[in-house]
């Protein structure tokens, strides 16, 4: 007689990193899945980019934030929730179809408070009007940097799961480094106004650069390709929403 199949245990995590890269392998398997998932994300990052162009505050990138983040937690525990009833039963069954449309029912209520949370903020009390006919306002250097760096993820994020090669963390269709260090060198350059400075951030990033193909993490163009969106991300949010017009 064949031996019966066993039920294989669930990988524990061996360390505080594995449990990173097991949470991110979690993010990634709901995007490629879950075509909500995936709108949700592009939503992200348009409504980063307008929010930049129109010069938020502080207060205002944290309320964006916040409820962007409800959303996309809220679609999580929702997929999270349909895959362990899918496992329970594949029949239906009256109480499984509730706690689906539960779950559907709080994804719901986020989206809802985030697109009245943004139409207030991009449209309430005449803003709107008030950025596009003229910036008078710059935002804080601390509010640019890490609305870029979260802008920059989410992108490096997008670009690797559809790419579909190698995993978050390593290789992929580009280098992620590369475009996180290229987008700090490029800072550096917009706001340090030295050109010793710059130069210094340059060869910092370079290194990077050349440290993910000496490393045979990457290949020349993948980090090329990191580099480039490094670098127009940041010119074209420096150029459009920090600039002086």
């Amino acid at each position: 007689m064949p031996e019966p199949i066993r039920p294989r245990s669930i990988p524990r995590p061996k360390n505080q990193w594995d449990s990173v890269r097991y949470a991110i392998e979690g993010i990634s398997h709901v995007f490629r899945t879950q075509k909500h998932m995936r709108f949700h994300f592009l939503v992200v990052v348009l409504v980063l980019l307008l929010a930049m162009l129109m010069r938020f505050g502080v207060l205002q990138m944290v309320a964006l934030m916040g409820c962007m983040s409800l959303v996309l937690v809220t679609e999580m525990i929702n997929t999270a929730l349909e895959t362990a009833v899918d496992m329970v039963t594949q029949s239906y069954h009256p109480l499984a179809k509730l706690s689906k449309d539960i779950a559907a029912g709080a994804v719901l209520i986020s989206a809802v408070n985030a697109a009245l949370v943004g139409l207030y903020l991009f449209f309430g009390n005449a803003r709107f009007g008030e950025v596009t006919r003229a910036a008078k306002v710059n935002p804080g250097p601390l509010v640019v940097m890490v609305t870029m760096v979260i802008l920059m993820l989410v992108l490096i994020f997008i670009i690797k799961v559809m790419g579909g090669k190698g995993s978050i963390l390593s290789g992929g269709v580009l280098s992620g480094h590369s475009a996180v260090a290229a987008l700090l060198a490029t800072s550096i350059i917009y706001r340090g106004h030295d050109a010793i400075t710059g130069l210094l951030a340059v060869v910092l990033a370079l290194l990077v650069l050349q440290s993910r193909i000496e490393g045979k993490i990457h290949t020349l163009r993948e980090v090329i390709l990191g580099g480039l969106l490094g670098t127009c991300l940041t010119t074209g949010i420096y150029y459009f929403a920090i600039r002086p017009h």
